[in-house]
């Protein structure tokens, strides 16, 4: 880590010179030009010092944790077909967040398996095609537009009964795909 080179950024980010930063600090301009350049090392204080009148302390300055990603291209994407159905998944690594999204294709006649109650919601929406979610015992016919959400208490699976293919966007917390 080139500290010289992140006190740099981190100046230029909120406007100020070196000149400006030197005087909060109650530093000289060349030391921090130098510093700037790695040709010189502050002492913890004089770093302190530095990180304060940046608006950061030691411990956010020094944290290497990458941006975490929030916006995915379909390169991302991963996709695992059957014969008569598809899954999506529309966040890459899903399985360690709280919630998973996917795009379910089914063929027409198709259905997918059916899941055991556990803990969570689901929530879909019905892109193209009519599907007939299957909670339990109650069927509930969706056309495209409509949407569903549930608690995961009683077995529950989707099927096309349809003579069209069908697109669902579902979303299920905790990941269950």
């Amino acid at each position: 880590m080139n500290i010289g080179e992140k006190i740099k950024i981190r100046r230029q980010s909120l406007g100020l010179t070196q000149s400006e930063l030197a005087d909060r600090a109650e530093l000289s301009k060349g030391f921090i030009s130098q510093l700037e350049r790695d040709l010189t090392s502050p002492s913890i204080a004089t770093l302190t010092d530095i990180l304060e009148c940046l608006g950061t302390d030691l411990q956010e300055f020094f944290n290497e944790r990458e941006e975490e990603k929030v916006a995915f291209s379909p390169a991302d994407l991963f996709e695992k077909e059957e014969e008569d159905k598809s899954i999506l998944w529309l966040v890459p690594n899903a399985q360690k967040n709280k919630m998973e999204p996917i795009l379910l294709r089914l063929k027409a006649g198709a259905m997918t398996e059916t899941d055991n109650p556990h803990e969570g919601e689901e929530f879909g929406y019905v892109l193209s095609g009519t599907i007939t979610l299957v909670l339990g015992m109650k069927r509930h016919k969706i056309r495209k537009g409509g949407s569903f959400y549930f608690k995961t208490s009683v077995p529950h699976h989707i099927e096309n009964s349809g003579k069209k293919d069908a697109e669902v966007v579902w979303v299920s917390t905790p990941p269950m795909f």
